[in-house]
C-alpha cells in the first residue's frame, strides 16, 4: 500500500518532530535519528511514541538501504 505523497510531506515523528522515511515494503515509517519505527495499519500511520519499535544498528542499515 502506498501512502499519499502529500501526507508524507506533513507527517513528523511525535517524539523529535523531525521527518520520517516511508519504507513501503515493510509498511512502516522510520526515524533514523532516534532509530524508531512506526507501523502503518490499514493505511493509517500509528504515530504513538509508546508503540514505536526500537531499531538496532543492523536493522537501521537495512532500512536505510531501502529508503535511499
Amino acid at each position: 500500500m502506498t501512502l499519499d505523497p502529500a501526507l508524507l510531506e506533513i507527517l513528523a515523528c511525535p517524539e523529535d518532530k523531525g521527518p520520517l522515511y516511508y519504507v513501503e515494503s515493510e509498511e512502516l515509517l522510520y526515524n533514523p535519528r532516534l532509530h524508531k519505527a512506526y507501523r502503518i495499519e490499514d493505511g493509517i500511520p500509528v504515530l504513538l511514541v509508546d508503540e514505536a519499535v526500537d531499531i538496532g544498528p543492523d536493522e537501521h542499515e537495512r532500512l536505510m538501504a531501502q529508503v535511499n
